[in-house]
C-alpha cells in the first residue's frame, strides 16, 4: 500500500503561464496567516517588556537601549502585519460569497467572526480584567461588568478582537456592495497583469499621504473607545483589505513576477535599516510627539515609511512564502488549523504567562525571547484543545 509524504506541497508556474484555479489549497497562504499569527503574539509580548503601544501589562524595566530596540521592532510589525492580515482575509471573501450567496455568506461571517467576538467582548475579557485588575475590589463582578467595565472598555471589539469587529465590518461593506452592483465573474481572471512597480509606489505614496491627514486629526495612539478602532491606522487597513478583494479577481498573488517579489523585498529591508536614522534625526530620542501626528516633517516621513514598508513587506512576502514555504508538514498541518483560535485567545494567556513570572529576573529582551518561545506551544496546544470541544468546528 501507498504511504503519504509527509510533506504536501503546491509547486506554482511560471507567472507568465498561470491559470487560475480557485478551488488549489495556496498552502503559503496559510502559512502567511500562521506566521502572522505568530508574529501578533510576538509583538504583544514585545509590548509588555520593551516595545511601544498599549497592552494589558507592561513591566517598565528597559533602559534606553532595549526601549529603542523594542519600539523598532514594534514600529516594523505594525507598518505592515495587520494591513496584511487584511489583505489575506479579503483575498478569501469574493470566492466565498461567489460559492454561498449573499444570506449564507452573511450565516458565515455571523458565525466565524461575530460568535468569538461577542464571546470574547462580553465574557472572556471582562473575567479576565477582572479577575486580573480588580481583584482586590468591593465589588462582585455582577455589578463590576455593566458599570465599572464599560466606563473604562469597548463595547466590543475590546483587546485584539479589533481586528475580528473590522473584518466583520468589512464584510458587511462587500455583501452591500455586491448587492447593488452588477454581476461578478464566478472566479479569478485568467493570466492578468501585476501591476507595476510605478503604480505600487504611487500606491504606497497615496496611503502614506492619506494616512498623514488622519493623524493631523488623530495622531498615532488616539483610539475610539466604543470600538477599540485606532483610525490613525485605519487608511491602510480600508485600502489593503479593498486590495485583497481585487487581488482574488485578478489572481495577483500568483501573478507577482519573481523578479518584482525580490526587488520589493530588498526595498523592505533598506527602510526597516532606515528606521534609526529616521527618528534620529527627526529629534525623537528627545520627543518622539511629532512623528505620531500633526503638520510636522517627521509625521510625514513617518507615515510614508510606514506605507511603503507596508507594500514591500506585503510583496516580499508572499514572494518568500510562494517560492520557498509553499508546503506543509505534519507541523504546517497542525498549526494552520488553529492559528485563528490561537490569535483569539492569546490576549489573557500571554498575559498570565508574562505575570507569573515578574520576579524571575532576566534582561527585558531575553525575557521576551524565552517567553515567547514558551506562550507560542502553550497557545496552540490550548487551542488544539479548545477545538475539541462540541460544536466548536462550525465556529473555529
Amino acid at each position: 500500500s501507498e504511504t503519504k509524504p509527509a510533506r504536501e506541497s503546491c509547486p506554482l508556474p511560471a507567472a507568465a503561464d498561470i491559470q487560475p484555479k480557485p478551488a488549489a489549497r495556496l498552502y503559503f497562504i496559510d502559512n502567511i496567516r500562521v506566521y502572522l499569527t505568530i508574529l501578533v503574539l510576538a509583538h504583544h509580548m514585545m509590548i509588555t517588556y520593551a516595545g511601544t503601544g498599549m497592552w494589558y501589562y507592561n513591566e517598565g524595566q528597559q533602559d534606553g537601549v532595549t526601549r529603542m530596540l523594542g519600539a523598532w521592532f514594534c514600529a516594523t510589525n505594525q507598518a505592515y502585519f495587520m494591513g496584511f492580515f487584511l489583505l489575506i482575509s479579503a483575498y478569501f471573501v469574493p470566492g466565498s460569497y461567489d460559492r454561498k450567496g449573499a444570506r449564507h455568506f452573511l450565516k458565515d461571517r455571523m458565525v466565524r467572526l461575530g460568535i468569538p467576538l461577542i464571546l470574547f467582548s462580553w465574557v472572556i475579557n471582562p473575567v479576565f480584567v477582572y479577575a486580573f485588575f480588580y481583584k482586590d475590589i468591593r465589588m462582585p463582578f455582577w455589578q463590576y461588568f455593566p458599570g465599572k467595565y464599560f466606563h473604562h472598555s469597548p463595547v466590543i471589539g475590546a483587546g485584539p478582537l479589533w481586528f475580528v469587529e473590522a473584518l466583520l465590518i468589512f464584510s458587511f461593506g462587500y455583501i452591500l456592495w455586491r448587492l447593488v452592483s452588477r454581476p461578478r465573474p464566478a472566479g479569478p481572471a485568467a493570466k492578468p497583469p501585476f501591476p507595476g512597480n510605478g503604480a505600487i509606489a504611487l500606491f504606497a505614496l497615496l496611503l502614506g499621504l492619506a494616512g498623514f491627514t488622519v493623524r493631523l486629526w488623530h495622531p498615532v495612539g488616539w483610539n475610539f473607545v466604543p470600538l477599540n478602532f485606532q483610525f490613525p491606522f485605519f487608511a491602510q487597513y480600508v485600502a489593503l483589505f479593498i486590495v485583497g478583494l481585487i487581488a482574488y479577481r485578478r489572481n495577483w498573488l500568483l501573478a507577482l513576477p519573481d523578479r518584482m517579489g525580490r526587488f520589493w523585498l530588498e526595498i523592505a529591508v533598506l527602510l526597516i535599516l532606515l528606521w534609526l536614522p529616521l527618528i534620529v534625526a527627526g529629534g525623537a530620542l528627545v520627543d518622539h510627539t511629532p512623528f505620531i501626528g500633526g503638520l510636522h516633517w517627521q509625521a510625514l516621513a513617518s507615515a510614508l515609511w510606514e506605507s511603503f514598508l507596508c507594500l514591500s513587506m506585503c510583496i516580499g512576502l508572499v514572494y518568500i512564502f510562494r517560492r520557498f514555504l509553499n508546503s506543509q508538514g505534519r507541523l504546517m498541518k497542525f498549526l494552520v488549523p488553529n492559528a485563528y483560535t490561537v490569535y483569539i485567545i492569546h490576549a489573557p494567556v500571554i498575559t498570565l504567562l508574562a505575570f507569573s513570572v515578574r520576579d524571575v529576573a532576566l534582561h527585558p529582551l531575553l525575557k521576551w525571547a524565552v517567553l515567547s518561545m514558551i506562550a507560542i506551544p502553550v497557545c496552540f496546544a490550548l487551542s488544539a484543545l479548545i477545538r475539541k470541544l462540541p460544536y466548536t468546528d462550525r465556529v473555529l
